[in-house]
This record gives structure tokens, sequence and C-alpha cells, in this order.
């Protein structure tokens, strides 16, 4: 088996590299929340960290019940024996991956991380593409199709993934296409699960937001956790919540838990309690990052439009999706390298992420952008205009010059 750095890390690590030689790179490649974290979650670890034993490989019960109550408060009844937490929401696939068995069927662009895990598994990933104008499901129309022909071919497709709203694209499946794509799920028996680690960051709160556990809730995986609403990236922690009466996946994800990662971080359990709770001070911290995410987000939309990209405009976390093939200089790899070295703008190639490598299609991350200190993270997570600051006005300028200096030397 040939593993390879994950697209995103490398990316980061390149661009990294290119910072401390000196080069001058706008850093739009990689998934971080940007921003710091919040004192009291700081508090709450803090106060934890004499807490050094193992701890039950499902997760702390106060960790399990304030998870259940996270997901009741979205309308779905949730049992705490039924809640699983491990190091992060990416751990958690990757045992559920495990557990399930068999083929995936994947949205087609989705994260680098999905088919990556497939492959270690074992399990053969299936790519559909996402619907016009949406991202982070597959195309309902076409996903019986290529289950159908992988059964006739003596392959056995157990499940279908979707994120909502989407990493790479930034959108968000209708509520139709969702209700499309649990009924397909229903007749071939698949296991959906969904990850929707970015939900409590959609850009307007009041955007239908449709989960398939909504509608499906016997055969629905939810995954999730704090490293994007709350920025705790590097504490990974993140909880699953598997459908009622899943008593068997369950014992067969405990079993691959205790294999890999024992039991999430004690310390940081703790800490996350306190977060699913959702006290005031918590959903008011998110509400100004949703807020942050959509200005910048809006912005760096408005100038790849404005070089004639065909771009979706985001409506969910810190990502975009241009495609520049109007420009006709290549597929992913060549835009994506001649963004970086000739104009000194890093993003992540769409092939990265399953899609056409001969399509210009790129995912911009814009999370970076918000500061290179903690005072400057915070004076963007609070100001009533971010586009303003002198720091973040300064890198939608480079972006811009290089997109036009980018058009106007091929055309």
């Amino acid at each position: 088996m040939s593993v390879t750095l994950s697209a995103t890390l490398a990316a980061n690590e390149d661009i990294e590299r290119r910072r401390r030689a000196g080069e001058r790179v706008l850093h739009l490649a990689f998934g971080e929340a940007g921003l710091p974290v919040h004192p009291a979650l700081r508090d709450k670890l803090a106060a934890a960290s004499e807490r050094n034993g193992y701890g039950p490989v499902a997760g702390a019960p106060g960790l399990r019940a304030a998870a259940a109550g996270y997901w009741e408060r979205r309308g779905l009844v949730t049992d705490p024996e039924l809640v699983v937490c491990g190091p992060g929401s990416k751990p958690l696939l990757y045992g559920l991956l495990m557990a399930i068995g068999g083929d995936i069927v994947l949205p087609m662009p989705s994260w680098v991380s999905y088919a990556a895990q497939a492959d270690l598994v074992g399990s053969r990933p299936i790519l559909v593409p996402a619907p016009p104008g949406e991202g982070g499901v597959p195309d309902p129309d076409l996903v019986a199709a290529e289950v159908h022909l992988a059964r006739a071919q003596g392959r056995t497709v157990r499940s279908v993934l979707v994120t909502l709203p989407d990493n790479p694209t930034g959108r968000l499946a209708t509520p139709e296409s969702i209700r499309r794509l649990v009924d397909i799920a229903r007749e071939l028996d698949l296991v959906i699960i969904s990850d929707e680690i970015y939900r409590d960051l959609m850009h307007d709160p009041a955007l239908p937001y449709t989960s398939p556990a909504d509608l499906a809730p016997e055969r629905t995986i939810i995954t999730t956790g704090l490293s994007k609403n709350l920025a705790l990236g590097g504490w990974r922690i993140g909880v699953a919540r598997l459908p009622a009466g899943a008593h068997t996946l369950r014992r067969q994800l405990l079993a691959v838990a205790s294999e890999i990662w024992s039991a999430p971080a004690a310390p940081v359990q703790e800490a996350a309690a306190y977060a699913f709770n959702e006290p005031m001070e918590l959903t008011a911290r998110i509400a100004l990052s949703r807020r942050l995410h959509g200005t910048v987000a809006r912005s760096v939309y408005e100038r790849f439009a404005e070089v004639g990209a065909s771009v979706p405009e985001p409506q969910g976390g810190f990502y975009l999706y241009p495609d520049l093939s109007h420009l006709r200089l290549g597929g992913s790899a060549e835009i994506t390298k001649i963004l970086l070295e000739e104009h000194g703008i890093g993003v992540l190639p769409g092939h990265a992420f399953g899609d056409d490598p001969a399509a210009a299609r790129m995912r911009v991350a814009v999370s970076l952008l918000y500061g290179e200190t903690a005072e400057q993270r915070m004076a963007a997570l609070t100001s009533h205009d971010p586009l303003r600051l002198p720091w973040i006005a300064d890198a939608l300028d480079h972006l811009s010059t290089g997109l036009k200096e980018l058009t106007l030397v091929r055309h």
C-alpha cells in the first residue's frame, strides 16, 4: 500500500517552507479555523489538566451527555449511549469506515481524506458528482446507477457520505437533494454518514438546513467536532451520533477505537463537554466567527468573480471553489502551480479532492487571512468591518493583483 501525506498538510508545509525562505505567499490552502481559543475553554482545560487516566473508550459520560444535548437542541433526540467520542472527527470517520466495511459512495469533489481513508481500509470509493450548484452530496439521480453497477461487478457497497455544508465548495446541499438521497439510501440499504462539522458556521443561519438524520434517523450517522466552530483543531476532539438501535455498530466502532486511540484526552473531554453544552459566551463566539468567515469568504469570492472565474457563492465554512478554466492554462495542477510560483498565491488543486484534473478548479480557504498574531485575529473577530483592517486589506489586495496579472498576461 502506498500512502502519501495529506494534500492539505503537504501544501501547508510547502507554503511555510517558502515563507521561511523569504517568499511572500498568500496562504489560502489550509483549512485551519484561524481564530484564538476562547478564554473559558482554556480555563476548563487547565482545571482538568490533572486528569490523566484513560477513561471509557466511548468517551466520558459528561461529554456524551453534552453532545446528545447539542443534537437534541437541533431536533434530534439522542441517546448518550449511542454517542462515541474520539480524538477528532477524522479518526472517528476512519473508525466508522472500518466498522461498516464495504465500499462507499462519495460526492465529487469531496474532502481529501475521505477517499484516502477508504483506500487505507481497503474500501474502493465511488465518486459521484454533486448536483449542479451544490456541494457535499452525490447527485441522487446518479447514485443508484453507480451502486447497481458496482454490485453487478461483485462489489459490496454499504455506505454513502455527505458533508453539510461542504468542504471544498462551501456550498450547502438543498433539502430536496437530501430527501432524494435518503430515498435512494433506503432503496439500496445504504448507511448515510453525514459530516456536519461546519454546521454551526452557516453564513446565513436562516438558510434551510436538512440533515439526513432528520429524514432517515434509522440509517444516519452524524460526525462533528470543535475544530471549526470553536477553532480547536489542535485539541483533537470529535463526536459521532449513531442511529437508534445501532448497538452492533457501536461495539464494532469501539473495538476499532480501543486498538487505535484507546480514549480521547481526558482534559480535552472536560473542555469539550462545556462547549457542547453551548453556554452563551461560546454561542456568541461562534456567531462572531460565522460573521467573519462569511464576510471574508464573500470578499474573496468577489475577487475571483471579477476576473471571470466561475465560482459558486460560498454559503458556509471558510471555503470557496473557483474555476479558472476560461484562461486555458491547463488543469488544476497547472493553475495552482502558476498561482503559487508566479503570483505568490497558495491554493489546493481540485484533483486533490477527486475532481477532474483537466479542469482548472481549486479550493480556496480564507481563514488564515485573519492575522498572524492572536491580537490581530481577535481584532478581526470583533471588527464590524474586518475588510478594512490593514493586514486583511493588504492580503485581499495581493490576491486581486495576482489574479488580475494572471488574467492580463494570459490574454
